[in-house]
């Protein structure tokens, strides 16, 4: 089993349980609550799946007033919470405890308005991205982040980890398509933060809450742009021998000036377990393929694209070749967004998340490999190239013993090095548990302790999303730093916004 501590449950509460969902089913409703084994067992893990609790209860509320209304009976009761969206999380932050109640946005789903004069939806938490784009795709608008798992994933988790996609590179990641959030505290206050236009007035607090990891609040309702579909896109795909040459096409390619839609990036591995899923047309005599799409009028396209192919002609490419047509550009993509789910087919593995200055990007991609070689451990690289987020998939075999604990410690080295060039240890997955003791690699001991201190603004009692993010041991310190003051964590000469 793996290495990753997590926070003890408290034992009164879980003596406390029949009681607590004979509250909650009294507060919410039978239907809202989920008490039995089996319903339980269901949301014992997110996709980070080597690490499974079974929760107190959850309560799928279906309105914010009925969120509010639990999280003030958890914070009255000192309940934890863990907020959730669909569990497509692949560091552990929906990670449930057993002395905590699992709070599920999914069956808030609806889309509430849509303002095409103005650009804007307003919608439910519980939405996926897919189902936004197709609200408004019927009058050419689409919302641009599109993380893989996007047929899945909700908003909600979207703006927990501040995700982003293919094609974050020229539309951005989350925070970049959100005008404003309605949230709700622990102590149940329904607070309303941005609007429905850009910069709206006050604090830019919008760019606190997105990526926050559910431990400021649980986000209802978000109102996200909307943007004017292009007039056409095509896909060209860039063989390689080598991942380092691909890498300084990627970097010559910025330098340039252009900004394509995406530029994705596989190495051989993953192409051709993707080529066998897909049967996609990608060369598989290659080590390493970009996928570059650019978009525009059919001669922006032809222009782009000519121009991208010049320069990787001059790092002489084993293959190059440009979609001729809409079914094989879906098919390119069809590979590309199934690629983790192709490579499960023949092994388990550990995605990784990590985002690095491109200039380092060939020199990463050797180490990554020698990691993984010094570990006895296969792995596929498969990532967001244009803006530098890497996803290497270590591969492992979960029913050998050690063999799981051996790619967390690549990847973990692997996360080391990407903060050492310059880079962060996530790029849209969040940190959850699985990067949770690795914080003090990019932080030191004065920026870990204003961040404790605005999650303690937020969350005093320290009952949202319990275990994530911040290291146990930076916590238990923080509150008993607060304890010896006399005040509660979070709270500072009696004024909770003094902590901020």
């Amino acid at each position: 089993m793996s290495s990753i501590e997590l926070p003890l449950p408290d034992s009164s509460i879980v003596g406390r349980r029949d009681a607590i969902v004979r509250d909650l089913v009294a507060l919410c409703g039978a239907d809202a609550v989920i008490s039995d084994e089996d319903g339980r067992r269901a949301f014992e893990t997110d996709a980070l799946t080597a690490y499974r609790r079974m929760p107190l209860a959850v309560v799928l509320p279906t309105s914010t007033e009925a969120v509010s209304v639990v999280l003030k009976y958890a914070r009255a009761n000192r309940i934890r919470v863990v907020p959730r969206g669909a569990g497509t999380s692949l560091c552990g932050g929906a990670l449930p405890l057993e002395d905590a109640i699992v709070l599920g946005v999914s069956k808030m789903n609806r889309v509430i308005e849509i303002d095409f004069q103005n650009r804007f939806a307003r919608v439910e938490a519980g939405i996926t991205n897919l189902a936004i784009s197709g609200a408004v795709s019927a009058e050419g608008f689409f919302y641009a982040p599109d993380p893989s798992s996007q047929l899945a994933c909700t908003l909600a988790g979207n703006l927990a980890m501040n995700s982003g996609g293919a094609h974050c590179l020229k539309y951005g990641v989350t925070t970049n398509n959100v005008l404003g959030v309605k949230m709700v505290t622990m102590d149940g206050e329904i607070v309303e933060i941005g609007g429905s236009h850009l910069d709206a007035e006050g604090y830019d607090l919008l760019a606190l809450i997105i990526g926050s990891e559910g431990q400021f609040g649980i986000i209802t309702e978000a109102t996200v742009r909307i943007l004017r579909a292009a007039e056409g896109a095509r896909p060209m795909m860039i063989g390689f021998e080598s991942s380092a040459k691909a890498g300084i096409c990627v970097a010559r390619i910025i330098a340039s000036g252009i900004i394509p839609v995406a530029i994705e990036f596989m190495d051989k591995p993953a192409i051709e377990v993707c080529e066998a899923f897909a049967k996609a047309g990608y060369p598989t005599n290659v080590d390493a393929l970009l996928i570059i799409e650019v978009e525009g009028s059919e001669q922006e396209i032809a222009d782009r694209l000519a121009y991208i192919a010049s320069i990787a002609h001059e790092l002489k490419p084993v293959a190059l070749a440009v979609s001729g047509s809409a079914e094989q550009s879906a098919k390119i993509w069809k590979g590309r967004k199934a690629a983790f789910g192709a490579i499960g087919r023949i092994s388990d593995y550990y995605c990784m998340d990590g985002t690095i200055p491109l200039a380092h990007l060939p020199h990463v991609l050797e180490q990554i490999s020698e990691i993984c070689r010094r570990y006895g451990l296969r792995v596929a690289n498969i990532f967001h190239a244009g803006d530098g987020n890497l996803h290497p998939l270590i591969m492992y075999e979960a029913n050998t013993p050690g063999e799981m604990e051996k790619a967390e410690q690549a990847g973990a080295e692997i996360l080391k090095l990407c903060v050492s060039v310059g880079g962060c240890l996530t790029g849209e997955h969040g940190v959850g548990i699985e990067k949770r003791d690795l914080m003090r690699v990019q932080f030191n001991d004065e920026d870990m302790a204003v961040q404790l201190r605005i999650k303690s603004v937020f969350d005093p009692d320290w009952l949202l999303n319990c275990g994530k993010v911040f290291p146990l041991d930076a916590v238990e310190t923080a509150k008993a730093a607060a304890t010896a003051q006399g005040v509660p964590a979070g709270h500072v000469d009696g004024n909770p916004a003094a902590a901020a």
